[in-house]
């Protein structure tokens, strides 16, 4: 390792280099010419920043050709100058970053005197890159209405970019909108900041999402980019801070919204709030405020910029959910039209479903109810919903979250030659926030939509970017950058230090103070069914957690141009520290009640029975006593790439990228552990020739070419193309982050299943049985290469590792085709086709269960007898594979608009389809193809717009151009602003209400015999159900009319149950559920008070048009609620007012 890495360090301070390090500078570029179009070689080009009077000094080549890079975002003026030919001069020339600014030169014959003025647009046509991007300058991010003014809702603007779901709130309250992009798994996108590593190895996310006000540019970048960029299979989404100039410039602004101008939610707050004389919506206030300054601390030489932004959130929200009726309570569940079995004969409860007897009137009897659940349920609030019955939702949760944050930016640029020039930046952010459950803080339940969670999380988040480049000679120019970033976040539930499960008589749950204090997690399947307590999964609080890690990185990059080719070369080295020490599988314990439990001969059963009986049907938590073990990695990557300049039409991009990924290593002995399948054994590091790495090898195969074309058809029309290949960590820790840690004999993730479905593992009244992870492997029996076999009930981690004993990682290939025409001097149109295809990606995006049954044999054979593990090493318990063997493939149209900023008018607007297939992971392990489908979440047609409109009126406006000072304060400084999305529905997959008396593994999915579409789909019916009837083909006859499938071959409408252990036709993921559309406008006022100094009112409207936004349906066809809608889509809101002051000079 230390030979590659002192190679490449060499290589990347002395080998010449491609285009002037694109992740932090942009370029100006083009070809100089005589009247006649000949080359003007040696002609002087001086390039101007016009805000800090900087000056860059180039020459043409004997091609007329010049190239000048490590221009940061700005404007700027362009001067060339040759003997014998008026001097050209192209004023407000605009740089981007990663872009190239074309700047063709024409000179005519004259003399010094006789200069030759034009003003540069900036570039329409894309010419000298095949990237697929999209940029966002300063200004458009400060005018459009964005919703809590969040940078990461600006993503969604962008072709192929969709919003599937959130991250954990409670880990990135910065960041919570998870994107997809081009159809990859979260986790693949390389966030950068200034240049250096931005993510976070774990979720993915970014570490700082820097305030609006900071940034003076986005870029998005979703395929084909430059061989300098990697780690990245989904897209680079690259944010740069503003820096000083010679002139002082700032702002300062406050935005503010509350209850009083929201809209209700036509579901969660169709009734007043219980006890609040009336009030429909909870109290709420977010306030938002701070602002920036910027300038010279030596003029010509050192500039400075800041920024200051706090949010003081106290977040209403309501949520529409079940809880049990006191009827129910008292063990009456007649309601719920459900047949419930007793799986008790006396004292054995191992009754299976043909023997069991169905309690009578479906009431349980007083003495057979659990004394602990009865416990529990005192935590649980009554419905105070009216008029509802069976198992409508009947319980709207009121409740208010806080969330406060601080965030700042400072940077510093100096200029200390022409040829050196230094920044450095520093960002801060702090998030403190706590929201209760939907029952309160005691007992929890599923969260707020608002809040995104339920428990208390503090974060703290910080970023350093530091550098310089630095001209060598005019044609040979080096930058160094080093990055630092701590991501660091502690979690935890509400009620910690209460143990309201032992208080309730169950033992082995809350066994001690903080750990596994508070309440569990139940969860409680089928029909009237409900979910209580904390957990990832009931409210996404993986709590209690802590979790820090920190980043390093030194990158260099040289260029060298030599004729038409710009040649780049360079290595950029990281070194991770990650320490998570979390709670996916609740430490409380986390308790599933099924309805097979209390299932009969022909299906029926209910959570909720079997909750009430105290039957457990399988459990989860997680164990450990270590807080300090810790996962660290190193990872070099390198690149070389050359930018061809084959004709003034033609530009070439050929790259090839090395990236090295050295295995994770543990800081200490018996720090980790690696679970080896095929002896069974843990590998612990540190033990029996164990290394801290596992011992595994570094793969030194992940070469990722780059190959992109521009072809300038004409004057109006550039023709694009491009490939790449992009390797990546992996999602969630697959190469790093948390695995290894999260094993023996630092952790136990204790798994209990039943040996059949219909068995329970526990009961209430006895609780699990305890474990330790640091001592459980002393009395297990060694395996063949003298250690310990994993132990049964103990659910561990597996990486994917190769033939050869190294780590495989995720890879995508994409490929692009773009036409992008010319259609006004400010109006410019594309049409693409994008697609790809990731290879190495586990199935579903996160991992699966490679000791899951097998369909196989249900029936004859246990549940236990069909694990893959089972026979070998008596394993029952379930394991975390995070496989390399599945991929996804991406393929779209995408089209796009833009009307850049002129006449007071900017807007663009883009449309993608989009057709993405993957496979799921509830039966990858034995059957791919009943696993493969449309992928979860992916919107097939997704529409954009945004823009803002300057009103032509008022002083130096084309109407009443001449009005006085006090009519244009009340006519000129008008603008209106928007943000608009139309997107088609999400897909999903129908399944039926007796999946476990037919199958205890794979996916559930009924049999569709006809047509399921209805003319108006609507939330009251969104596609055609099984109708209720007390009879039906191959069903058994009921005294009351019931749509459940109950038994075998029973068909109802257009569906059908199938025989058990098979698994239904319907095609994964072939129903859609309701489109999406929301429009959020802004009408804003401006005020000059002075030349330089300009205030701003604003009136923002989130939703406009208060469009109800639809969730996805019930998606079990025989349910009494199928097809039917409760709620509002994941990431829809009600329309909201928001009122905003700015000042800026």
């Amino acid at each position: 390792m230390k030979i590659i890495a002192l190679c490449f360090c060499a290589l990347a301070l002395s080998a010449p280099e491609a285009l002037f390090g694109q992740a932090v500078y942009g370029s100006i570029s083009g070809n100089v010419t005589d009247s006649s179009g000949s080359a003007v070689p040696n002609a002087k080009v001086v390039i101007t920043d016009t805000g800090k009077g900087i000056t860059y000094n180039s020459l043409t080549n004997e091609s007329g050709y010049y190239t000048q890079g490590h221009l940061i975002v700005g404007i700027y003026e362009v001067r060339i100058e040759a003997s014998g030919f008026s001097p050209y001069v192209a004023k407000s020339v605009h740089v981007e970053v990663d872009a190239v600014n074309t700047i063709n030169a024409r000179l005519a014959l004259g003399t010094v005197g006789e200069t030759v003025n034009v003003t540069a647009e900036a570039p329409l046509l894309k010419s000298e890159k095949s990237d697929v991007s999209d940029t966002m300058t300063g200004r458009s991010l400060q005018e459009m209405p964005i919703f809590g003014r969040d940078l990461s809702r600006v993503y969604f603007d962008v072709p192929g970019v969709q919003a599937t779901g959130t991250s954990a709130p409670s880990e990135q309250p910065h960041d919570i909108f998870r994107p997809t992009i081009g159809g990859q798994y979260w986790g693949g996108i390389s966030f950068q900041l200034d240049g250096t590593d931005n993510r976070d190895s774990v979720l993915g996310e970014p570490v700082i999402t820097p305030n609006l006000d900071s940034v003076a540019e986005l870029k998005i970048t979703t395929t084909s980019y430059d061989a300098e960029f990697g780690q990245a299979s989904q897209a680079v989404i690259a944010s740069h801070t503003k820096s000083g100039t010679n002139t002082l410039h700032g702002s300062a602004f406050e935005y503010r919204r509350d209850q009083h101008g929201a809209a209700r939610d036509p579901f969660s707050q169709a009734q007043p709030i219980v006890g609040s004389n009336g009030r429909f919506i909870p109290p709420t206030l977010w306030n938002q405020f701070g602002g920036s300054l910027g300038g010279p601390i030596q003029k010509d030489k050192t500039f400075f910029f800041g920024d200051y932004q706090g949010n003081r959130q106290h977040n209403g929200a309501s949520l529409l959910t079940r809880v049990p009726t006191l009827a129910e309570r008292n063990g009456d569940l007649s309601d719920l039209n459900t047949p419930i079995y007793n799986p008790c004969n006396g004292s054995d409860c191992n009754i299976t479903p043909a023997a069991r007897q169905q309690f009578t009137g479906n009431v349980i009897p007083t003495n057979q109810l659990s004394p602990q659940a009865q416990a529990l349920l005192k935590f649980i609030p009554l419905p105070n919903v009216a008029g509802v019955s069976g198992a409508v939702p009947n319980f709207v949760a009121s409740g208010q979250g806080v969330l406060n944050s601080d965030s700042f930016t400072a940077r510093i640029d100096r200029y200390q030659t022409e040829k050196l020039h230094l920044f450095g930046r520093y960002s801060f952010m702090k998030y403190g926030q706590g929201s209760p459950g939907a029952f309160g803080l005691t007992a929890g339940g599923p969260q707020f939509a608002v809040a995104g969670f339920a428990g208390t999380s503090d974060l703290r988040d910080q970023s350093l970017s530091a550098g310089f480049d630095y001209a060598i000679r005019p044609t040979w120019l080096t930058d160094f950058r080093f990055g630092f970033f701590r991501y660091r976040v502690f979690v935890n539930p509400n009620g910690v230090g209460t143990s309201p499960a032992k208080d309730a008589g169950i033992p082995g749950l809350n066994l001690d103070d903080y750990y596994t204090s508070g309440m569990p997690h139940a969860v409680l399947n089928g029909t009237g069914g409900f979910n209580f307590g904390y957990s990832l999964t009931v409210n996404q609080c993986n709590c209690p957690l802590n979790e820090q890690e920190n980043g390093f990185q030194w990158v260099s990059n040289t260029t060298h141009v030599v004729g038409n080719h710009s040649l780049k070369f360079g290595a950029d080295w990281r070194y991770g520290q990650n320490l998570r020490v979390p709670s996916d599988s609740h430490r409380a314990g986390q308790l599933t009640f099924d309805p097979t439990t209390t299932q009969g001969p022909n299906g029926g059963g209910l959570g909720l029975a079997s909750f009430l009986l105290g039957q457990v049907n399988s459990f989860t938590r997680y164990v450990s006593n270590s807080t300090s073990a810790a996962e660290r990695q190193n990872r070099l990557f390198s690149y070389v790439q050359d930018t061809w300049k084959v004709t003034p039409k033609l530009t070439v991009n050929l790259g090839l990228r090395w990236e090295i990924y050295f295995p994770q290593y543990v800081n200490g002995k018996d720090n980790g552990g690696f679970q080896n399948l095929a002896t069974g054994e843990v590998m612990i590091t540190g033990e029996n020739g164990v290394g801290m790495n596992g011992n595994i090898n570094t793969a030194l195969t992940h070469f990722a070419p780059r190959v992109g074309i521009s072809y300038q058809l004409d004057n109006k029309t550039v023709m694009r193309a491009g490939y790449g290949r992009s390797y990546d960590v992996g999602v969630f820790g697959v190469s790093y982050g948390h695995n290894v840690t999260q094993n023996l004999p630092v952790l136990a993730n204790q798994s209990l299943n039943p040996s059949q479905p219909w068995l329970s593992v526990f009961t209430l009244a006895q609780g699990p049985t305890t474990l330790d992870p640091t001592t459980i492997l002393a009395s297990q029996p060694k395996g063949p290469n003298n250690n310990p076999i994993l132990p049964n009930g103990v659910a561990p981690n597996v990486l994917p590792i190769s033939s050869n004993n190294t780590m495989r990682l995720p890879v995508v290939d994409a490929w692009n085709f773009t036409i992008e025409r010319q259609i006004t001097p400010s109006t410019v149109f594309s049409i693409g086709y994008v697609g790809n295809k990731g290879y190495h990606v586990t199935p579903g995006g996160t991992n699966y269960n490679i000791n899951q049954p097998n369909i196989v044999g249900f029936g004859t054979l246990t549940t236990n007898q069909r694990r893959l593990f089972y026979q070998k090493f008596g394993w029952t318990q379930n394991i975390k594979y995070f496989s390399d063997d599945a991929s996804v493939k991406f393929n779209s149209l995408q089209v796009r608009g833009e009307k850049r900023f002129s006449s007071g008018l900017q807007i663009q607007g883009n449309f993608t389809w989009a057709s993405a297939f993957d496979f799921a992971n509830d039966y990858f392990l034995w059957n791919h193809n009943i696993d493969y489908g449309r992928e979860n979440g992916v919107r097939r047609f997704v529409f954009n717009f945004n823009g803002f409109y300057e009103l032509p009126f008022g002083r130096n406006k084309h109407f009443l151009k001449n009005a006085s000072r006090v009519s244009d304060l009340l006519i000129g400084g008008w603008q209106i602003a928007g943000v608009g999305t139309w997107e088609s529905g999400v897909p999903f997959t129908p399944s039926y209400v007796n999946c476990g008396s037919d199958e205890d593994t794979g996916p559930c999915r009924a049999n569709l015999v006809g047509s399921a579409s209805v003319a108006n789909p609507s939330a009251a019916g969104w596609y055609a159900t099984a109708p209720a009837g007390t009879s039906g083909t191959g069903c058994l006859n009921t005294a009351t009319p019931t749509p459940l499938l109950n038994a075998n071959g029973c068909t109802r409408g257009p569906w059908s149950r199938p025989a058990a252990g098979s698994f239904g036709n319907a095609t994964r993921n072939g129903f859609f559920g309701p489109h999406f559309f929301n429009t959020d406008a802004s009408l804003s006022k401006k005020f000059q008070f002075s030349e330089r100094v300009q205030g701003q009112f604003r009136a923002e409207l989130f939703n406009a048009f208060n469009h109800v936004n639809l969730g996805q349906p019930n998606a079990q066809v025989d349910s009494p609620t199928a097809g039917q809608i409760f709620a509002l889509a994941g990431l829809a809101q009600m329309r909201k007012w928001q009122l905003g002051l700015r000042v800026q000079f």
